[in-house]
């Protein structure tokens, strides 16, 4: 047996164990979007509540409603800072709950909204995030219905937090999943990656970096419903790349579908100015968090229709059929590099940026 085998035997025993939490006290790896998070969730929340529905921890659980089907999802929001460039934890919120019904092809409908406010919050700034809520949810033509408020005593949190849940009802005849790839689909992503979290990271002022960077936050399900009208019984699955970025949701399409994800370097979207700030701070845009990207699996003899249909929209002119899904080896994301190597690009360990999204 050659030594990568060996390697990738020993990678494969180790992920097929049963998840198990080591630590005894939460960590902020934990709300990261990897292998810590993805530990936490099977081996307590999974654990306790488990049924058919959350089995597949998709974006949202799809339900049949009488004679509709419906996808309904819920979603927190503690990005700091509150305001950055491109947008805020108001609009973060929203976006951020549109595309997850979007990622189950839905068409969003309604949402609900909770605050949890600290004590001495400015309600200049109150009104600056309901503003730009406001403004996101006509934008994505979905009305905020109900709600909730706390108030938590000063220094008991971090200004105000944001919980949304969303309902959507799924018109096309698709059926999406992680575990849906097989050999041959390709993998196509929306557009350039990584700008929302470099944005994040610079909005911070921790490093003495200036680059025009903005958040990518924007409503993904105009774009998908164009996909999946165009396509609707090629498209294998959808995940919209936040916490973890691409490298984090291709990981988890190659575990449920036991297949290889094989990526180009060359050809995956990262603008200039990202890639620089991620080189000086030591990150790989692979796994920095998008607020207005998606990744799709198409089958593979569709790929290029499906390619001119994202290019056909605003947020998809960039487009790119980034890499392709094989046998071999199952439950791995392999990178060729520009370099002609290979390597392979695993779930994100640890918490590069806290509090993104």
């Amino acid at each position: 047996m050659s030594r990568e085998q060996q390697v990738l035997d020993r990678i494969e025993r180790i992920r097929r164990r049963k998840p198990v939490v080591r630590e005894e006290r939460i960590t902020l790896a934990h709300g990261a979007g990897g292998k810590a998070t993805h530990t936490l969730i099977e081996a307590v929340f999974l654990e306790a509540f488990r049924n058919p529905l959350l089995a597949p921890l998709d974006d949202g659980a799809t339900l049949r409603l009488e004679n509709a089907r419906a996808a309904f999802t819920t979603d927190s929001f503690v990005v700091s800072p509150l305001f950055f460039p491109g947008g805020d934890i108001g609009d973060l919120a929203v976006n951020g709950t549109v595309n997850d019904l979007a990622m189950c092809g839905a068409r969003p409908c309604h949402l609900s909204a909770g605050f949890i406010l600290e004590e001495g919050f400015p309600i200049a700034d109150l009104r600056r995030v309901t503003a730009s809520m406001a403004a996101a949810a006509a934008a994505a033509e979905v009305t905020i219905v109900t709600g909730d408020t706390k108030v938590v005593p000063r220094g008991k949190g971090d200004g105000c937090y944001i919980t949304t849940a969303g309902v959507g009802l799924i018109e096309q005849p698709v059926t999406l999943s992680a575990a849906g790839a097989r050999p041959g689909d390709a993998v196509i992503v929306s557009g350039p990656i990584g700008a929302h979290g470099a944005a994040i990271m610079l909005a911070r002022g921790d490093f003495d970096i200036e680059a025009p960077i903005s958040s990518d936050t924007a409503p993904l399900h105009g774009i998908v419903a164009d996909l999946l009208r165009a396509l609707p019984r090629h498209v294998r699955a959808l995940r919209d790349a936040t916490r973890g970025g691409v490298a984090t949701v291709l990981n988890e399409v190659a575990v449920a579908s036991e297949v290889a994800v094989v990526l180009q370097e060359e050809k995956i979207p990262v603008r200039p100015e990202v890639t620089g700030v991620c080189e000086l701070l030591g990150l790989d845009p692979l796994y920095v968090a998008c607020e207005g990207r998606f990744v799709t699996i198409v089958d593979g003899e569709h790929a290029d229709q499906a390619l001119d249909t994202l290019r056909g929209h605003p947020l998809g002119a960039e487009a790119a059929i980034v890499g392709t899904v094989t046998s071999d080896p199952p439950g791995l994301v392999l990178l060729r590099t520009a370099f002609g190597g290979t390597r392979v690009v695993d779930v994100l360990v640890g918490d590069p940026l806290p509090r993104i999204c």
